[in-house]
């Protein structure tokens, strides 16, 4: 799930952005206008942001100007429009936006658009996380028979979770030094890795045990990474 901010003075493109991403289970925040989209930026930078271009107090191209002159460009930002031209969409981009979407939008473009968008702003969180932080050691696991053995996980898993099994019962203990997004992607990974287990890989059980649609869920693994296939066999074996 990410914060996702979206500008736009039309009521309609706004409701049906919110529709269509609070379906993918983001959080949306909505703004009408450039001072509403101020003050929602001021709250806290957003995981991304959808900014219409033309707007009536402030056009979306100066509020994506005045973003980067007061450093404050620091999610990826999506342009929208229906009437822009390629010079406006040029400087958009010059400027720092990533992208740029002409309405009417298409629910795959747009889709696409924001994970892409998503998928750029974590591999920027994680860069200078992966080369400051020291990999911590894999845990220690107790089998039924008193033996101690290492559980092999990812290295992204021992950079913010450390894992320990009690029966049935997985407990997680995550690093609070971990970036919100991380630790949350972190813990989503390792809760569907869990239940997929448990199920055997069937997607089916797993979608009435975490309440999602099949749909949401398949898209919600491919986002985490997670291969229900890989852990299917591994829990057969």
């Amino acid at each position: 799930m990410a914060n996702i901010l979206v500008v736009d003075d039309e009521m309609g493109i706004r409701e049906l952005l919110s529709e269509i991403l609070g379906d993918e289970g983001h959080a949306v925040t909505l703004a009408e206008n450039a001072q509403q989209a101020r003050q929602a930026r001021a709250a806290g930078a957003p995981d991304l942001v959808l900014l219409d271009i033309w707007m009536p107090d402030t056009d979306g191209v100066t509020l994506l100007k005045e973003w980067q002159r007061d450093g404050l460009l620091t999610m990826p930002v999506i342009m929208m429009s229906g009437h822009a031209t390629i010079d406006t969409a040029v400087e958009a981009t010059r400027i720092g936006a990533m992208n740029f979407l002409e309405k009417p939008i298409a629910m795959q473009k747009l889709l696409k658009a924001v994970q892409a968008g998503l998928s750029r702003a974590q591999e920027a969180v994680r860069a200078p996380v992966l080369a400051s932080r020291p990999v911590m050691p894999a845990p220690v696991e107790e089998t039924s028979f008193g033996q101690a053995q290492v559980t092999q996980q990812p290295v992204a898993h021992n950079l913010g979770m450390a894992r320990a099994v009690n029966g049935d019962n997985p407990i997680f203990n995550l690093s609070f030094d971990l970036p919100l997004r991380e630790a949350r992607d972190a813990f989503e990974r390792m809760y569907f890795e869990h239940h997929l287990g448990r199920e055997g890989g069937s997607m089916t059980r797993v979608a009435e045990k975490t309440g999602l649609e099949r749909t949401h869920l398949y898209r919600k693994l491919k986002q985490l990474g997670v291969e229900p296939g890989k852990l299917s066999k591994k829990n057969q074996a």
